[in-house]
């Protein structure tokens, strides 16, 4: 369970957070296939693909300060109704470009407010020494959730090169219902009396990063998901570097998936074992040194290795830095700062990667490998002086 909420209220809690990204990782590359079948330019996928990333960007702050005043649940309904939403209008009217590129903006948005909406409802009702478990339970759930999407178009799609779209949106939107359903059966107990007692919450966002600990917690989380995104797309080339297949490519990335959600349901033991600031750094650790590993040529077999290693360090990673900002923030401001987290994440999936494609040029895959390796490496200054134990 998850601190004061019931055993019926955490695992809809977690149905929640494996069904939000299930939706997610199911509509998005249905709308790309949409796409395709309306034969779009190049341009106009990549359009597609930024559209996502533009409201959490706008809304992350905004939504907030609103979980943090309305209440978790209210914000999770709103941000299910809103994917329950966007799933019917792209079965029914995404047959166009703009039509998509909006479905698309609009599933960000709901997906924002649910995230946020569940990380609340652990940061506020998990005692402070049960966070590491609680958040390591929900982000094995939610990368459940991110293979199961994937795998349904598998299912729906079948052999054919094209899947068809408009059976995969009606299942989408099937998902949806049931998400925005199970958004009533989630409690937050503790919230509640906050809200009443001390009639919601105040503070900025620039207080907020002004508390100790807040912006190098906000710098970890954003590097260590950055290179997330760095291995998924540079494994690939990688690997047509190295002669391997893309079944093989494939595999090693599902081998470094699975091991990232190994390491969460994990979490909360190790974590009580050798307390968050050294689970954090070994994290790190292994994870720099995973990084530069791969990017010496070497036998396939010890590739896949390497990453199993490189899961368990970035799986160790995201659930210990929104335990660490739910420590540091003031209370009733937890939704602000797991939001402001969301954000710095988006900005370092755009800079990080950016910044590490120019440095590595010329050097191929291994050299984006090599930069990742420094970058995380580097994370680890940021934690000199830090208690993350308190």
């Amino acid at each position: 369970m998850i601190g004061e909420l019931g055993r019926r209220s955490s695992t809809a809690l977690l149905v929640h957070s494996a069904l939000i990204q299930a939706v997610t990782f199911l509509v998005r590359p249905a709308t790309t296939y949409r796409a395709l079948e309306l034969d779009v330019p190049g341009f106009a996928l990549g359009l597609l693909a930024a559209s996502y990333a533009v409201f959490p960007l706008l809304l992350a702050l905004p939504i907030g300060g609103l979980v943090d005043r309305l209440g978790e649940r209210r914000l999770m309904a709103i941000g299910a109704a809103v994917v329950l939403g966007c799933s019917a209008f792209l079965l029914f009217w995404g047959t166009s470009v703009p039509a998509l590129v909006a479905g698309t903006a609009l599933l960000g948005a709901g997906q924002l407010a649910c995230v946020v909406g569940q990380q609340a409802v652990v940061a506020n009702n998990a005692a402070s020494s049960r966070l590491d478990s609680a958040f390591g339970y929900l982000t094995f759930a939610a990368s459940l959730g991110q293979a199961l999407g994937p795998l349904a178009i598998s299912v729906v799609g079948g052999a054919s090169v094209r899947p068809n779209t408009q059976a995969i949106f009606l299942l989408a939107t099937a998902m949806s219902l049931v998400l925005f359903l199970s958004t009533f059966v989630i409690s937050s107990k503790v919230s509640q009396r906050r809200r009443t007692a001390k009639g919601g919450p105040k503070g900025s966002a620039v207080a907020l990063l002004r508390t100790p600990g807040v912006v190098r917690a906000l710098a970890t989380s954003a590097t260590v998901l950055a290179v997330v995104d760095l291995t998924v797309v540079y494994l690939p080339a990688l690997g047509a570097e190295r002669g391997l297949t893309a079944a093989t490519v494939g595999l090693m990335l599902t081998v470094r998936a699975l091991f990232s959600m190994v390491s969460r349901l994990g979490l909360g033991s190790m974590s009580r074992k050798l307390g968050r600031m050294k689970l954090l750094v070994l994290s790190l650790a292994i994870s720099t040194v995973a990084l530069g590993v791969a990017a010496v040529p070497m036998p396939e077999w010890l590739l896949f290795i390497v990453m199993a290693f490189l899961g368990l360090g970035l799986g160790i990673g995201q659930p210990l830095t929104m335990s660490w900002l739910s420590a540091q923030a003031p209370e009733g401001q937890r939704g602000r700062a797991l939001a402001l987290r969301l954000a710095g994440n988006r900005v370092g999936q755009v800079v990080l990667p950016s910044v590490i494609g120019v440095v590595a040029v010329g050097l191929g895959a291994a050299g984006v490998f090599l930069a990742s390796a420094v970058a995380v490496g580097g994370t680890m200054l940021l934690l000199r002086g830090v208690r993350l134990d308190d």
